[in-house]
């Protein structure tokens, strides 16, 4: 079992020590900022030491975490890179999801194995139960021989490694906002229509939730294509017509109905839709 530091105690990094430690691994440090919140982590995980000195705490193992913000992980390594501690026979990953493992090579000029591994699940905080990794993916890239171990860690933690390029990252992060944030601004935006249709805040969640939970059934069972649903798929211009007419008054909610709708009017074309209708939902939207 691999001895572990995690660098940077947050809530993934205190959540993934959790899980590793509860796999049997040993986590012999957890560095923050502040030691208070190096103890708290300490205390979540239950082992390991809590520590403020990030090169310290890398001499105590030999798989090395760094849980960062992105715009920190480079100059975290090159400090690292420049301090007194030896790292070879080392492995360094880091749990960016746009940053290649490129951003690690002054470890692995002093003899780390590097590699990136970024987990597409959002932690809500550091006391995430380990069931949270449970049948999620972790995008991975790297060194080979780092990634033999991303992969066998991954696995552990009931969870699927997908190799990404490094060119590739900024497109795999971006697919996740999409899948993630972006769902989270879809439905801020239908519950404030929903507002301007006169139906309270406080019961936007009630009508909305049952058609979000029952699209993403139909979209892990099926497929995208499959589970489209609604004027786009019918070829209903008419119905389009009159919700870009509703949404004059709202043009930042125009804009985006159009521009959303142009990527579904795609989606329905590949799910059988006729070459006329796609023509005149594309025209009803302003599209070519």
């Amino acid at each position: 079992m691999a001895e572990i530091v995690i660098i940077g105690g947050g809530r993934l990094g205190t959540s993934l020590g959790r899980a590793l430690a509860g796999k049997g691994h040993s986590i012999r440090a957890v560095t923050c900022r502040r030691k208070r919140s190096a103890e708290e982590s300490r205390s979540v995980i239950g082992q390991g030491r809590a520590m403020t000195d990030n090169a310290a705490a890398a001499r105590l193992g030999n798989v090395i975490f760094l849980c960062l913000p992105d715009e920190e992980i480079a100059s975290v390594a090159w400090r690292l890179a420049r301090s007194r501690v030896n790292w070879a026979g080392k492995t360094v990953f880091h749990t960016s999801g746009i940053l290649s493992s490129d951003v690690l090579k002054p470890l692995e000029e002093r003899g780390a194995l590097t590699a990136s591994l970024h987990p597409a699940q959002a932690f809500p905080g550091k006391r995430t139960p380990p069931s949270h990794f449970r049948g999620i993916s972790f995008g991975i890239e790297g060194h080979k021989a780092a990634l033999t171990l991303a992969r066998r860690l991954v696995r552990q933690l009931g969870a699927k490694a997908v190799v990404i390029p490094a060119d590739a990252k900024p497109l795999y992060h971006a697919a996740l906002a999409f899948a993630s944030n972006f769902l989270v601004i879809l439905v801020d935006a239908a519950s404030g229509l929903l507002n301007q249709a006169k139906i309270p805040e406080n019961k936007a969640a009630g009508v909305l939730f049952p058609l979000i939970q029952g699209t993403l059934r139909n979209v892990k069972n099926l497929d995208t294509a499959g589970s489209l649903t609604g004027p786009l798929v019918r070829g209903d211009a008419a119905t389009v017509g009159a919700h870009l007419e509703a949404l004059k008054r709202l043009p930042q909610y125009r804009d985006a109905y159009r521009a959303l709708s142009l990527m579904g009017v795609e989606l329905a074309r590949r799910a059988g839709l006729s070459p006329k209708k796609v023509k005149a939902l594309k025209s009803r939207l302003g599209g070519r």
